[in-house]
């Protein structure tokens, strides 16, 4: 996830990353859309696949996210299904817009068959992931998962865990079991579901779980991990050097960081 990450001179440290594909947040993240414009071309460049999540459920900024060069987009803390089906159409048809895109949403109509043709060509690897953060979005997710054309789930721990009453509570089995119970009812119909965690260990219960999108952690907490875990080291090395003159066989890295 990109929450911090502005300049597209980062491109040389993503460059050889083995990641398959980052998020640019716009939900949290304080950005306009010419920044965006230019974090996806950056992502296309060092062969990264980039996701826009949007602020709100809403087709405009969907739309937004598409013309800025997204080749995915998360739509966060969905609750009805009306506004999975005005953002994943918008996904799947853009620029359709008011009454046609209802029309497509509703009846499957679209202006003519060049148009049905010439936008699934121009969306043709266009994917959208719809956010359950909520308890009544997970209360809804059957509904919601009967809408045609949503391509993953997206589980934010934060909200979710808040919404149950059990913030970041992420070994609550409240927790474990709501998350588990979503993964097996998106896998039931062949959506993949993606949990967002900020640790190794976190992250690797989500993978046996059952999530088959890997979404760790943020820009700012691995920079900060990598400061903590290098810079500590250095000192207990140095630490080391001034009270005792024998080599160090063996320094053990401290990790104080608190993840939110």
């Amino acid at each position: 996830m990109l929450s911090a990450m502005a300049s597209t001179r980062f491109a040389s440290a993503l460059a050889g990353s083995t990641l398959d594909y980052a998020i640019i947040d716009t939900e949290h993240g304080s950005r306009d859309r010419a920044e965006i414009q230019q974090l996806c071309t950056m992502l296309r460049q060092v062969d990264i696949t980039p996701v826009v999540r949007v602020p709100v459920p809403k087709s405009e900024w969907v739309a937004m996210a598409l013309d800025a060069g997204s080749a995915g987009i998360l739509v966060p803390y969905c609750e009805t299904v009306e506004e999975v089906e005005a953002v994943v159409a918008t996904a799947k048809w853009h620029p359709l817009k008011g009454a046609y895109l209802k029309r497509a949403i509703r009846e499957d109509v679209l202006p003519s068959e060049a148009s049905r043709t010439y936008l699934a060509r121009r969306h043709k690897h266009t994917f959208v992931i719809i956010g359950i953060e909520s308890q009544p979005g997970v209360e809804n997710l059957d509904a919601i998962l009967n809408v045609e054309n949503i391509d993953g789930v997206f589980i934010g721990p934060n909200d979710l865990s808040t919404s149950l009453g059990i913030p970041d509570d992420y070994a609550n089995p409240k927790y474990l079991e709501v998350v588990k119970d979503i993964i097996n009812r998106c896998e039931a119909v062949g959506v993949p579901v993606m949990v967002h965690q900020q640790t190794i260990e976190t992250s690797t219960m989500a993978i046996e779980l059952g999530a088959r999108f890997v979404l760790h952690a943020m820009d700012s907490n691995l920079l900060q991990r990598a400061l903590q875990t290098e810079m500590n080291q250095l000192r207990e090395f140095a630490g080391e050097l001034q009270s005792s003159p024998a080599p160090q066989e063996q320094m053990t890295i401290r990790d104080t960081i608190d993840v939110a």
